[in-house]
């Protein structure tokens, strides 16, 4: 049976430093568009206060988070238990993306590692905290971090991962626009 909380208790707290990976969804508001699930690994998570968290994004080949929560806020980050007693921890909220030379960014950056394939920070006001029992979620042993991201970004260099985010991070799977590509249309020439 599921236990409700309106915000971040230190237990909570406590069992989500543990984990290795978590899971972000976020939904489009169309009947029709996709509904997206990204596991996050990295020690990319951050407590901000009792009812905001946020975590490091790194480019990648979609940004569908950041089109979601710029069209309707809507967020879910769950954490469960891979190793010890089982657990599943959802954390509801509304969250956006938070762009490099932006106040914001200026705010929360000094709070994570930020390497320079980091597209952008993504911070989320939680309103509901759920855990579960996760009786079903299989054990597994936690062996550590792949590098194969920051080989491939040392590879295409800074002028390489902006050509890539151009290509790849401004709008969503179903057309809508990134918070990436509301600043680049936003440029100046």
């Amino acid at each position: 049976m599921g236990k409700f909380h309106d915000s971040i208790k230190p237990v909570h707290q406590a069992f989500i430093e543990k984990q290795h990976i978590f899971f972000v969804s976020t939904a489009p508001l169309s009947a029709d568009g996709h509904i997206n699930l990204s596991p996050k690994g990295l020690d990319c998570f951050r407590f901000l206060d009792e009812n905001k968290v946020g975590y490091m994004d790194l480019i990648s080949s979609g940004n569908e988070t950041s089109a979601h929560t710029l069209e309707n806020g809507r967020i879910t980050i769950m954490f469960c238990s891979f190793e010890g007693a089982p657990l599943i921890l959802r954390l509801y909220g509304k969250g956006h993306a938070v762009l490099p030379d932006t106040e914001e960014w200026a705010r929360y950056a000094p709070r994570f590692t930020i390497y320079p394939s980091t597209r952008q920070l993504i911070v989320a006001d939680i309103d509901l905290v759920q855990t579960s029992c996760g009786f079903g979620v299989p054990l597994f042993d936690y062996v550590g971090e792949r590098d194969i991201h920051f080989d491939w970004a040392g590879k295409k260099g800074e002028a390489g991962l902006q050509d890539y985010m151009e290509e790849k991070n401004l709008v969503s799977l179903d057309g809508l626009p990134t918070d990436l590509g509301l600043a680049k249309d936003h440029q100046t020439p």
